[in-house]
């Protein structure tokens, strides 16, 4: 019963942040759709996996149902798993939609994008707290799942990790990518170059020279992206740019006067 409760609340917080005159109807919606959960058994394992999958599926309903005034939202999904109290505690849903705010802008700033036109449409970008196994974190399309069971498990200041695992996962939400084409291995680099700039990069990130090929991707990528922009002021911001419907090697001399071989060759030197 608890359990509901709680995954009820989270729903309704979603719904007052929609305009006044609607948010009345939504949480209709929402505890009509919540009765049925009060008959979960607590020691059940599925139906309570049951009630996360639902209460995902009723937040995206509300943030995709009407257009809401903030760009960005969070939802904690998992709240009564360990990594979902502990984000609750360490972290939590207003520190999340702030230093989301601030990253956007922060990404926006990298690549240059002052004008809408420039930047890639993203209606809002969603945060969500799941219990899965897996990677830390997954980005499909415009939704950020971040693993409860690896903020749990992680040893150390987990606000600052999670700060930075945002950097890299909204690089993706507005990044260009080639329309595919792109390595993924750049595409990586590129996300963690917003971590390495923003000085959320771990003690064990990659140093300068660094790596076996300039697509190894992650932070190996990054350091190679940052001394293409210690050549030529701008070159990730442009990079990104040419990147928006298609990708060559070529645009690597394009934007700095050197083929790719010669500036991964300098690079190693």
């Amino acid at each position: 019963m608890q359990k509901a409760l709680r995954a009820y609340g989270e729903v309704l917080r979603l719904v007052r942040r929609l305009p006044q005159d609607t948010r009345a109807y939504y949480a209709k919606y929402a505890r009509e759709n919540f009765v049925n959960y009060r008959e979960i058994d607590p020691n059940d394992a599925t139906a309570l996996d049951e009630l996360l999958k639902r209460t995902y599926t009723h937040s995206l309903w509300v943030l995709n149902k009407y257009t809401v005034d903030e760009s960005v939202a969070a939802i904690n999904a998992a709240p009564n798993t360990p990594g979902g109290s502990r984000f609750d505690v360490e972290i939590g849903i207003p520190y999340t939609e702030q230093i989301m705010k601030t990253i956007n802008y922060f990404i926006w700033d990298i690549f240059q994008q002052y004008n809408e036109t420039d930047r890639k449409n993203v209606e809002i970008v969603r945060v969500f707290i799941q219990q899965y196994n897996g990677a830390e974190a997954i980005t499909y399309g415009e939704s950020i799942n971040v693993s409860s069971i690896y903020l749990e498990g992680y040893k150390g200041n987990v606000k600052w990790e999670y700060t930075s695992l945002l950097h890299h996962e909204m690089t993706h939400v507005f990044q260009w990518n080639g329309e595919g084409r792109a390595p993924v291995g750049l595409i990586e680099g590129m996300a963690d170059y917003m971590i390495l700039k923003s000085n959320y990069y771990p003690i064990g990130f990659a140093k300068p020279g660094q790596g076996e090929r300039w697509d190894q991707g992650y932070d190996f990528t990054a350091r190679f992206l940052e001394y293409c922009e210690e050549l030529k002021s701008g070159f990730v911001a442009g990079l990104n740019e040419k990147m928006r419907h298609d990708f060559s090697e070529s645009y690597f001399e394009e934007l700095t006067g050197k083929d790719l071989g010669q500036l991964w060759a300098d690079y190693k030197a």
